[in-house]
């Protein structure tokens, strides 16, 4: 983690905003870094940052902190912390394809109420990345129209001991098997993940830490452990 904008991509994915960081010019730090870490090796996020402004970003900031120089010193570190965000966001933007554009805007869509209000509001309980994997799978749905494959994706990528099978002989079933207890959280990511992707005409089954018995197949068939179908 050496520059600006992966910090702010890690901060953001251990559930910090851009806002509650702030960049200061270092005192002390390496011309061969741009972050200036106490740690060299550090993953840890710190909300305070501070950083060699010199490493990319010496023609901007050349004149701004003469050693010689301490009046208004309150106004420029605002200042640089303003522009060092602005920096930081342009290098994001240069980094991103128009792919990444197209996630950002169906998860825009999702958190504005386009898929309904009960989507809205249950999207904030993932994170960041999970946010992401719904988006790209939104995305993909428009591309392809595939929505049981990407009900199927989504789930086995959120909740990762998962199993789907279909049952289509007869009717048209998915026996959702989650492999963890049930919780408020996870009940409410699962119906957001059906809301968005499950076709109307599908009837669902969900199965938490107990596993329906396949007969055959002994992970399934052990005793006081085996649900229902």
């Amino acid at each position: 983690m050496n520059y600006i904008w992966d910090l702010l991509i890690k901060a953001e994915r251990s559930g910090l905003t851009k806002r509650e960081i702030y960049f200061a010019a270092a005192k002390v730090y390496s011309p061969y870094m741009e972050l200036s870490h106490e740690a060299i090796n550090t993953n840890v996020v710190e909300q305070n940052v501070e950083i060699n402004p010199y490493y990319r970003f010496y023609d901007i900031f050349r004149d701004l902190f003469d050693i010689n120089n301490h009046e208004d010193m309150d106004l420029k570190n605002a200042l640089f912390d303003i522009v060092v965000h602005f920096l930081a966001d342009i290098d994001r933007i240069q980094g991103m394809n128009k792919r990444e554009y197209y996630i950002k805007f169906a998860l825009r869509d999702i958190e504005n109420g386009m898929f309904g209000s009960g989507v809205r509001e249950k999207i904030n309980v993932f994170d960041n990345e999970e946010k992401e994997v719904i988006a790209s799978n939104v995305l993909r749905l428009y591309e392809t129209g595939e929505s049981v494959y990407l009900l199927k994706d989504t789930i086995r990528k959120i909740f990762k001991h998962s199993v789907i099978y279909a049952n289509c002989e007869e009717k048209d079933e998915l026996l959702i098997y989650i492999g963890q207890e049930a919780n408020e959280t996870a009940q409410a990511k699962l119906e957001c993940i059906k809301e968005i992707f499950l076709p109307v005409r599908f009837h669902t089954e969900v199965y938490w830490k107990k596993h329906f018995g396949i007969i055959d197949v002994k992970e399934t068939m052990r005793i006081d452990s085996i649900a229902l179908y």
